[in-house]
């Protein structure tokens, strides 16, 4: 008897052993903690993300916003992160070349639209993206084309309407979509681009026009899990939570759509 109780004991010792090995080991850790850089347009529905997201698990999310490139800058730099939410798709095809990001987790979470803003009380009444005049604006903002892929699109657009040198000297670039939105709800620019969705958070601006779909290339946020977390599982738990009709109905209420391209 004393042989088949060893024998029992040493069974589920080597079961212990084996549920703890691979990705099991982040379920066997308590509040787990991922941070989540994420393109600037998306601070307002990230945030409520969070909360519905810690609501359901034993997670404890961080939020880093700001501009794609900024934050692709700063991972391949080896700043923490868990996962990587970029507005474009071109800053996340840069890091799975410099294997940054764990390749078979990468998904597309949401897609978007740009429009052109103006200010509340603008008398401007641009029905199309091509009706813009120099001699009708001052400065016009846009997000550094270089790093924000709001401005990228913008760009985008106004090259394909044959209009951006003639508006060459009224442009000011901005660090990332949220700057263009301040800049003209304060009067410092005439008009700007934003995604819809920046322009939907904000009652001191108006929507003048959209831009076509075929000016730009597809608007879409691709998602991944970072090749330096530490906690894969969890990470890949929670782009896979940006999938969710949860997650969804979240994105859509903040003017975020895939179809939109």
């Amino acid at each position: 008897m004393k042989y088949v109780k060893w024998l029992m004991i040493a069974f589920v010792a080597v079961l212990a052993a084996c549920s703890s090995d691979g990705d099991n080991s982040d379920e066997e850790k308590e509040n787990v903690a991922l941070t989540i850089s994420a393109a600037a347009s998306m601070t307002d529905a990230m945030k409520e993300l969070k909360d519905v997201y810690e609501q359901k698990e034993n997670v404890a999310l961080t939020l880093n916003f700001a501009g794609s490139g900024k934050l692709a800058q700063q991972i391949r730099q080896g700043a923490p992160a868990d996962v990587f939410i970029s507005a474009n798709q071109d800053w996340m095809d840069r890091l799975e070349k410099n294997n940054r990001i764990i390749q078979e987790t990468r998904k597309d979470v949401t897609g978007n639209s740009i429009v052109l803003i103006a200010g509340e009380n603008s008398d401007l009444d641009y029905q199309s993206m091509d009706a813009i005049e120099p001699d009708d604006v001052d400065q016009i903002a846009i997000g550094n084309p270089e790093s924000v892929p709001a401005g990228k699109y913008a760009d985008q657009t106004l090259r394909s309407l044959d209009i951006r040198s003639k508006l060459e000297k009224e442009l000011v670039f901005a660090k990332d979509v949220r700057q263009v939105l301040t800049y003209v709800e304060t009067g410092n620019t005439d008009i700007g681009f934003v995604y819809k969705s920046d322009a939907l958070i904000s009652d001191k601006i108006q929507v003048l026009t959209k831009a076509a779909a075929e000016t730009h290339d597809a608007i879409i946020y691709p998602a991944a899990v970072t090749a330096d977390t530490e906690n894969k599982k969890a990470a890949k738990s929670f782009v896979q939570f940006l999938q969710s009709d949860d997650a969804q109905s979240v994105f859509e209420e903040y003017g975020f759509d895939m179809q939109d391209g």
